[in-house]
């Protein structure tokens, strides 16, 4: 039972984070680096918990999720270096590519290129069309409203983060009943 408490509370606080990402992002288009050590330091914490009391269920080996951490470091890195993403992106990607591990990776590149693609459209509706008169200076919207093409990216690495997680079973009925099985 309290390592299933300790496994919502680190996923819960993961999910608050990204919370604030998108926030960060939307507000001023960036994402502060400790978001990123965060989720790492969630990430840390809890697979060590789970390897500390024998339970497997729930995380893959810890190859596969440092695997999935480097492939999503290595795409977003040529990403950022084609200038489609920031640096802080690459990061936060990266970090919630560790806790997704390779049987997550595809889902979360997946749904994260959909949300980028739908924030992309968003962006080019609000330069055609601004919608907003009165946005807060040096936001996305007004950012992007003055002619920047600019888009949160933050916001879809959330986004793929979070749908990987319904993927890959974090929130699964059967996983969590798990712990009150023990």
């Amino acid at each position: 039972m309290l390592l299933l408490i300790f496994f919502l509370v680190c996923l819960f606080i993961v999910i608050g984070i990204g919370a604030l990402a998108c926030l960060s992002d939307l507000r001023g288009m960036t994402i502060p680096n400790i978001y990123s050590v965060v989720v790492i330091l969630a990430f840390i914490a809890c697979y060590g918990a789970f390897w500390m009391f024998g339970d497997g269920d729930v995380f893959f080996s810890l190859p596969s999720h440092l695997l999935g951490a480097v492939i999503v470091f290595v795409v977003t890195v040529v990403m950022f270096a084609l200038g489609m993403i920031g640096a802080a992106d690459s990061k936060l990607a990266t970090a919630y590519a560790l806790w997704v591990g390779l049987r997550g990776i595809f889902p979360f590149l997946f749904y994260m290129t959909i949300a980028g693609g739908v924030l992309g459209l968003v962006a080019l509706v609000l330069k055609k069309r601004p919608l907003l008169s009165s946005s807060l200076e040096g936001s996305w919207i007004a950012r992007v409203q003055a002619g920047e093409n600019k888009v949160p990216y933050g916001i879809a690495i959330v986004f793929g983060a979070l749908a990987s997680f319904v993927n890959i079973g974090y929130f699964d009925i059967g996983v969590l009943s798990s712990f009150l099985l023990r």
